[in-house]
């Protein structure tokens, strides 16, 4: 039975859904209780995931259920893991095996993994005989908290992040916190990263959370990263309710990504983390912010103090960055950013907690700060 559950409400005019239902679970994640693999009743399931998440202990059972991909009249996929994998062709193998497995379009998609399995089950999910539901079971800090609310889905094209994608929500997520318990290091930490941005944008409790109770969260004290987790969502979801296909306020949850999107562009995608990217693009947001005269530099001073805490970086170049000409490598990736609406960079910039603005930036706003 569900720990807690609510749901967010979308537009009348958008097709797929109309709202997504969000479940709450306790305890060791038990999908075979949920999603009973192999029933007779009820529509075809076509299961996602990769194979990180196939190889957790807790994903075992679940997985064993499947013989040869096939339980009953679902089935299974399991992808590669990681950012390399968020290609059209992993969208292509999807939709390929639902058309081998006779899927229909009144048939559900699941996408069991973190942010790039639930972007490209939902993608392949809507481009599926002009649109399938989706369904998603976030395993990753990162997708409880961020990518897998509010309906953009996609991929990476030409090395470019999150450039080819649609709006397709799904209709039911499935959270169990504890998935969180299993993560390396590095996605515990870019999931962090997604939460602390939610904090400077909407929540000074949570932003406090993060300054007074580093110890509980390093330590993945599962009581306060259940706070955390839901403080995210529901955050998250008040914004897509008021604005889901991103013409106004929902930009601002784009706060950090501009650079850190770049940054994982110049580095080579995968060779960090998303989330950890974002941190390192707050940092950078906030000093575009002092030097507008827009914030004191105590603020600067307070966030990059949290990113130390946290581990993340605060140089202006990461060590990730090689080579020379930096600055004009990052503007070239920074104008193809898809939140531009000109020849401009458009920048989410922190004035101070809860309060932040969109702005179109000079390039030698960007160059004063990554030097």
């Amino acid at each position: 039975m569900a720990l807690d559950t609510f749901n967010i409400t979308y537009p009348s005019v958008h097709v797929g859904t109309e709202k997504s239902n969000i479940n709450f679970y306790s305890g060791i994640p038990d999908l075979i209780s949920v999603f009973n693999p192999g029933r007779t009743e009820g529509k075809k399931r076509f299961f996602v995931t990769d194979a990180t998440v196939a190889s957790l202990d807790c994903m075992k059972d679940f997985i064993a259920k499947f013989d040869d991909d096939k339980c009953g009249n679902d089935m299974l996929i399991i992808l590669g893991s990681g950012e390399p994998y968020k290609t059209l062709e992993s969208v292509q193998r999807i939709i390929s095996a639902a058309v081998d497995g006779e899927f229909t379009r009144k048939d559900i998609f699941v996408g069991i993994g973190g942010g790039v399995i639930c972007d490209i089950t939902a993608f392949a999910a809507s481009l599926f005989k002009r649109g399938a539901s989706v369904q998603f079971v976030p395993t990753t800090l990162l997708a409880m908290v961020d990518a897998s609310i509010g309906g953009k889905c996609g991929c990476d094209f030409d090395n470019y992040k999150n450039m080819i994608g649609t709006f397709f929500p799904a209709s039911d997520l499935y959270y169990w916190p504890e998935f969180v318990q299993y993560l390396p290091q590095n996605q515990f930490s870019s999931g962090l990263a997604e939460a602390f941005k939610t904090g400077i944008l909407y929540d000074k409790e949570l932003f406090d959370i993060f300054k007074t109770e580093s110890e509980k969260i390093n330590n993945r004290d599962s009581e306060i990263l259940y706070k955390i987790i839901q403080k995210c969502v529901k955050a998250k979801a008040k914004v897509v309710e008021q604005d889901f296909t991103e013409q106004n306020i929902r930009a601002l949850l784009n706060l950090g990504h501009t650079f850190g999107h770049a940054l994982e562009s110049i580095a080579g995608l995968g060779a960090i983390t998303h989330g950890e990217a974002v941190a390192w693009g707050i940092g950078r947001a906030v000093a575009v912010s002092c030097n507008k005269g827009y914030c004191m530099q105590a603020f600067v001073q307070e966030i990059n103090s949290l990113l130390e805490l946290y581990n993340w970086e605060t140089k202006a170049i990461p060590s990730e960055v090689k080579g020379g000409g930096v600055g004009e490598r990052f503007l070239t990736v920074m104008h193809k950013d898809k939140k531009n609406l000109n020849s401009k960079i458009r920048l989410i910039i922190p004035k101070a907690v809860a309060d932040v603005v969109i702005e179109e930036v000079e390039e030698a706003d960007i160059l004063a700060v990554i030097k």
